[in-house]
């Protein structure tokens, strides 16, 4: 191989609830292992994954597939899959929230870091993380509302970057 320039990988995450918070750090952090180059744009809604503090909820009326397990009890209670009608999980006060605890605990009793922990692993591999200035002025974010370690700009900063990945997701 006489060019051995690194595969880089462009990410654009644009969703803040907890289940969409995984796919960019997972990716991201698994690629920059793998020794590629990585940037992630962060927008709209996803922009809050670079808060100082992430505070990601489920939103399972958003999801009527997902399925719900209890993160608790003897094994065979485990794994039941609760059927949760739309009706209800759109009607009960708190469902959000105990969907939210049952995803953590689910995650954290699988051994899954957190969404904090990858987001961590990610900038400390050299993460290119690229939080949407538009997005920022639209929602009324300021930069010391972030994480350190990132960059502030427009979708051309990224797509300078994407022009040369070798793959482009958005998730």
């Amino acid at each position: 191989m006489s060019d051995s320039k690194p595969k880089r990988l462009a990410l654009i995450a644009s969703q803040g609830t907890l289940d969409w918070a995984y796919p960019p750090f997972i990716l991201a952090s698994t690629a920059a292992a793998m020794d590629m180059e990585v940037g992630v744009f962060f927008t709209f809604y996803g922009l809050t994954l670079l808060n100082k503090k992430i505070e990601a909820n489920v939103a399972p009326q958003t999801n009527p597939a997902m399925p719900m397990k209890m993160p608790f009890g003897p094994q065979g209670f485990q794994n039941i899959q609760w059927p949760i009608p739309n009706i209800l999980a759109n009607n009960i006060p708190g469902y959000e929230s105990m969907a939210t605890s049952f995803m953590k605990k689910t995650f954290a009793n699988k051994g899954v870091a957190s969404i904090e922990e990858l987001r961590e692993m990610c900038v400390d591999m050299g993460v290119r993380m690229i939080g949407c200035q538009m997005t920022m002025d639209v929602f009324g974010f300021k930069a010391d509302d972030f994480i350190d370690g990132i960059e502030l700009g427009g979708a051309a900063s990224f797509l300078e970057f994407a022009a040369d990945s070798d793959i482009s997701l958005f998730v």
